[in-house]
């Protein structure tokens, strides 16, 4: 099951959010503030998207989403904000490195969308970083096997890209 970190400091927002995504049957969780939600974090909390609020007292949402990507950079991480200020927004996108910026208030239809293609492509980044980690323990085994048998990898090959065994082997 896929896990959410909703943050924002109006519980009445956490509260529509929540209701909205657990429609789609994600595991979400709950902060009011930036502050609550790292704490969690470095508590051993596991996560595949955080949704922030951009204006929040204490530690706004670059803030926290920047601070969780340092933490946690294989979080995906979106801001949703009443103010559509450029800054703010360019700030989000080279500070925090989030995915996508939504706007309050949200159409259902477009958060529950959006949220949905955000964990898709999150699935995709993880089952790429899974496999990239396949072949490198796969290339550091054939290195080691290389050590110990000194051209075990060398294969000599026809024109037609035929094997060429010779009297020893290969």
């Amino acid at each position: 099951m896929q896990h959410i970190m909703l943050v924002d400091d109006d519980e009445n927002v956490l509260r529509a959010l929540k209701r909205v995504l657990a429609q789609d049957h994600y595991h979400i969780e709950t902060f009011n503030s930036g502050t609550e939600a790292l704490k969690r974090i470095k508590a051993g909390g596991e996560f595949d998207l955080a949704i922030s609020d951009y204006r929040m007292p204490g530690m706004d949402g670059v803030f926290f989403l920047t601070t969780l990507n340092q933490l946690r950079p294989g979080i995906l991480r979106m801001v949703l904000s009443g103010y559509t200020d450029l800054d703010a927004l360019l700030g989000a996108i080279n500070e925090a490195h989030i995915f996508r910026f939504l706007t309050k208030p949200w159409h259902n239809y477009e958060l529950r969308t959006t949220v949905a293609h955000a964990l898709m492509h999150h699935a995709v980044l993880m089952e790429n970083q899974r496999l990239a980690n396949q072949v490198r323990a796969q290339r550091e085994e054939l290195e080691r096997l290389e050590a110990e048998h000194t051209g075990i990898m060398h294969v000599r090959r026809d024109q037609d890209g035929s094997i060429i065994m010779d009297e020893e082997g290969l």
